[in-house]
């Protein structure tokens, strides 16, 4: 058993495919074929099922392929280790992001900051809904997660803090107040914000013993933005994933907090930080630090 088919095991599996696989490797797909092969033969066991148009992880497989990212991972924690003992600055770093709080207000400061400090470490960043990245962090699919905090599952790196808030038409009877409760929205037509705001939002009404009017489920934020303007539904969504400069570019939306404030916690999730890679640790210290400049956009009053 070598680390290349380790490596090539796991790209396959996220792959899910030779093909795809062999392209991102750089190697033949004979290569990648014959290199599975060798390993399922080492081990004695399948370890996908070759289908006509994909490639699906055995049972076994799965199991096994998370051994294989921590091998992998724990060899890419040493050759960093060694980088840095020779004063050198190498290595990979895989992160798992969700939603505009993530991927758009947060990570670009934070790789600018890293970027300067390491500029020879490659960054890989997947993004998918919170749910997704918390599996990645699970399964060792990535280093290193942003997430909704708490989670006791993982270390936990704090970032930032903002609340809940209502987003409404400028004209909506409701608008006219400063702060609107859970009471109030329950009885509007309501536009349900996926991709993990769902599952912030659902509960806050669960606990208050209500439960909204769902007219729409959208994943897209654009779509729940044009929505909202078009007085077709109200909607609750953080106050950190909404666009930079709401004013401007939606200025029929009125947006009002919540009443009690209803606050949500975000920050990076890891398996280990002590044993983490000096690339993860790294970025984990830069991102607290980056954090740090970027709050809460200030509520406008429409």
């Amino acid at each position: 058993m070598t680390f290349t088919q380790l490596e090539i095991f796991v790209m396959v599996a996220e792959m899910r495919g030779f093909t795809l696989a062999a392209l991102r490797l750089g190697i033949s797909q004979s290569a990648v074929s014959h290199a599975i092969r060798a390993l399922e033969g080492e081990l004695s066991a399948q370890l996908v099922e070759r289908q006509q148009s994909s490639v699906e992880v055995t049972e076994l497989g799965r199991r096994l392929l998370v051994r294989a990212r921590e091998i992998l991972g724990l060899a890419e924690a040493m050759r960093q280790d060694a980088a840095v003992a020779r004063g050198l600055n190498q290595g990979l770093i895989r992160i798992g992001s969700f939603g505009p709080t993530a991927s758009l207000k947060l990570l670009p400061a934070i790789l600018r900051a890293y970027r300067e400090r390491y500029p020879g470490i490659e960054v890989q960043i997947d993004e998918g809904p919170d749910a997704a990245v918390i599996q990645w962090v699970a399964d060792r699919r990535v280093d290193v997660g942003f997430a909704v905090l708490p989670d006791e599952r993982f270390d936990t790196v704090p970032l930032v803090e903002d609340q809940l808030v209502a987003l409404l038409q400028h004209d909506h009877p409701l608008a006219a107040k400063r702060s609107v409760t859970l009471q109030e929205l329950v009885d509007q037509p309501f536009i349900m914000p996926e991709q993990g705001c769902s599952a912030l939002v659902e509960p806050l009404f669960a606990q208050a013993g209500l439960a909204p009017k769902v007219r729409y489920r959208m994943s897209q934020m654009i779509t729940v933005l044009g929505l909202v303007d078009a007085g077709d539904g109200i909607t609750v969504m953080p106050e950190l994933a909404l666009p930079a400069a709401m004013h401007e570019t939606h200025p029929r939306i009125a947006v009002r907090p919540l009443r009690p404030m209803a606050r949500r916690r975000v920050g990076l999730v890891l398996r280990n930080l002590a044993q983490a890679s000096p690339a993860v640790q790294a970025f984990a210290e830069i991102a607290r630090q980056a954090a740090g400049d970027v709050g809460a956009a200030p509520l406008r009053a429409a």
